[in-house]
């Protein structure tokens, strides 16, 4: 069950530990450290081979064989004979004859039972069978008649002591029943182990035990799942109030809080779950992936924010709360850093690297504060910071498959897309030399402008490269294709030339999901004219139709406007780097007046109410452009004389 839990401790929280860690373990209750299995089988198998051996004493059958042996020619014997045969048996039954117990157990003491009273004897003490019949063969040494006499004695011998088997039985259920079935025991209050304690088998039992027994306490209630329901719940809810105030662009798609969420709860289960195998094995799982994963799709608030809270929740799986969260803390904000910036794969080794030393600066100095070195000499609690740093590596899969099932993007993605040897770009570069090359400087123009106001220069970057790929359709009816070639606009209507200049957004937009262009890049092509109008051909439309009603609808873009910061950027970036094409006179004054009126216009035309962009960050890119335009065109500013 992966909810948190507030138990201290746990079985698992002994394996592969050889010193106990923790503080010292005080017993809340009695402690009982039961013995093995085994030993106490042996120990009960004991009991049954020595248990002392019951016996009573029965007289009737010797009282009738001695009656029978006085009647008139019974044994055929001489008086001499006959008495011969009598003090034989009175000296056997004198001493008694014993029954021969099963398995010859004649090393045992024995209890004769008497008139109700047990008297503790030695079984050699008693004749048996064969030992009566031995010694009426030593006493009939020589004696003429000695084969008729010991014939009648073992015709008139009696047993006079009978093994007793339920009195037995009886005895070796008491010794078993008063057989303790554990080892040790301790009181509530008394300490089972201290800190930094060697853990030696008999302490790893007595802790086993104490552990076993706190579980079985624990039993389930309804108090305590609503508690944790609660308690998960909560933090949860504190995870969606982030992104419902500080995160608005996140909180309204939901595939993005999915995302988010599904990592915080597999982050849970997993650790839930590994716990229970031990505090090593739960100390080896990659929590740094977290902030790893949220950052490459989001920002590093989210980021931090997001393994915060999975920390908070997988702490209550830990042994030591407060440690593990003081190291994980360290951890976290450490791999935050070092994704600041992640565009290649080196720098998720990079990053694997920062979080070991994190992890291991973090674990040395708490335990340094703790007075542990001895923890600190054992190698094993190093193990788990290293598997649990290389494991970030596996953030390169996960990101694809992400990608995959949530339609995201990554700056690994994104660099690829700008990779001028991609497919696409490479058949744009050799079809439309022209409208790559505007293309390249609409990057250009579009990624300064987006590094100085704030927002995604690589996605800005992918969006300007692809943004006029529908042009490969229609080529030589785009001005930056006609290189000393004739207009072919000269030769059809103004409505037709529209309608062609404006088909390349929607060409654009299938060619690039032929090539499965992600839906981030395919904005651009979307929102790049937004809904603004082909202004030279409908002026040149007017001019043939005054006086008429025009409908400007058939000279305007498809849309939809730029919702974005990046989206907005590029609609400029385009425009300004298109039109700068067409000046007759390249100086600061133009170049000024151009930026001005472009942008100008756009805002005019309504084209930025949906993005989230500021007229501080417009004034800042107009800045940008105009400089940006000065170097590439080498205008030299004038100063006054």
């Amino acid at each position: 069950w992966f909810l948190p839990s507030f138990n201290k401790y746990t079985t698992s929280s002994v394996v592969g530990l050889k010193t106990w860690p923790y503080a010292d373990l005080i017993a809340e209750a009695d402690v009982f450290v039961k013995k093995e299995d085994d030993k106490v089988r042996s120990e009960n198998s004991a009991i049954r081979q020595e248990a002392a051996l019951y016996f009573t004493t029965r007289n009737e059958e010797k009282n009738k064989n001695l009656e029978e042996l006085q009647k008139p020619n019974a044994t055929g014997l001489n008086a001499s004979a006959l008495k011969t045969t009598r003090a034989l048996l009175d000296s056997v039954y004198a001493k008694g004859l014993i029954e021969k117990t099963e398995g010859d157990k004649t090393n045992k003491s024995v209890f004769i039972v008497s008139n109700g009273f047990a008297e503790q004897q030695n079984f050699d003490n008693y004749y048996s069978v064969e030992s009566a019949l031995a010694y009426f063969q030593k006493k009939l040494e020589g004696n003429p008649d000695k084969d008729k006499i010991i014939e009648n004695c073992i015709k008139y011998l009696a047993i006079t002591i009978y093994y007793d088997k339920n009195l037995t039985e009886k005895n070796v259920s008491e010794n078993l029943q008063n057989t303790s079935l554990y080892k040790s025991n301790f009181k509530k209050g008394d300490c089972l182990i201290r800190q930094y304690e060697d853990i030696t088998p008999e302490k790893k039992e007595i802790l086993n035990s104490y552990l076993v027994q706190q579980q079985t306490q624990d039993q389930f209630s309804w108090q305590n799942m609503l508690g944790r329901l609660l308690l998960a719940a909560t933090v949860l809810a504190i995870l969606m109030l982030y992104l419902a105030y500080f995160r608005k662009n996140i909180f309204g798609q939901n595939a993005y809080v999915t995302f988010i969420f599904l990592v915080v709860v597999l982050t849970t289960i997993i650790s839930s779950k590994v716990s229970a195998y031990g505090t090593l094995f739960f100390w080896s799982v990659p929590f740094a992936l977290v902030p790893v994963l949220i950052r490459i799709f989001f920002d590093s608030r989210t980021g931090l924010f997001t393994f915060l809270i999975s920390i908070l929740i997988c702490s209550f799986f830990a042994d030591d709360k407060f440690q593990f969260v003081f190291i994980q803390l360290i951890a976290g904000m450490g791999t935050i850093f070092s994704v600041a910036e992640m565009q290649k794969r080196k720098e998720l080794l990079f990053s694997a690297i920062v979080v070991l030393l994190f992890y291991l600066a973090g674990f040395v100095s708490y335990n340094l504060i703790n007075g542990s070195d001895k923890i600190l000499l054992q190698k094993v609690f190093y193990l788990p910071f290293l598997i649990s740093s290389m494991l970030i590596l596996l953030a390169y899969p996960l990101i694809f498959l992400a990608e995959k099932i949530f339609g995201f993007i990554s700056d690994f993605t994104l660099m690829e897309l700008c990779d001028l040897n991609s497919p696409l770009l490479r058949e744009l570069s050799q079809k439309v030399p022209g409208t790559f090359q505007h293309s390249l400087q609409v990057a250009n123009l579009a990624e300064e402008a987006i590094f100085h106001i704030g927002g995604n220069s690589l996605l800005i970057r992918a969006g300007a490269m692809y943004h006029d790929i529908g042009k490969m359709e229609n080529p030589r009816y785009f001005t930056e294709n006609q290189i000393g070639e004739m207009n072919p606009h000269t030769e059809i209507l103004p409505e037709e030339s529209a309608k062609i200049i404006i088909s390349h957004v929607v060409k654009g937009i299938e060619k690039a999901k032929a090539y499965k262009i992600p839906e981030q890049v395919i904005d651009f092509i979307r929102t790049h004219h937004g809904t603004t109008t082909v202004g030279w051909f409908l002026n040149s439309f007017k001019k043939e139709h005054q006086g008429e009603i025009i409908n400007e609808d058939a000279f305007r873009y498809p849309g939809p406007i730029p919702f974005s910061k990046e989206t907005a950027v590029l609609m400029m970036a385009d425009g300004v780097e298109a039109a700068s094409r067409s000046l007759r006179k390249y100086d600061a004054l133009a170049i000024n007046d151009l930026v001005d009126r472009i942008i100008d216009y756009k805002v005019k035309e309504n084209q930025f109410i949906n993005a989230d962009i500021t007229f501080k960050d417009i004034t800042t890119v107009k800045k940008i452009f105009k400089k940006r335009l000065m170097n590439m065109y080498h205008v030299r500013i004038e100063y006054p004389r």
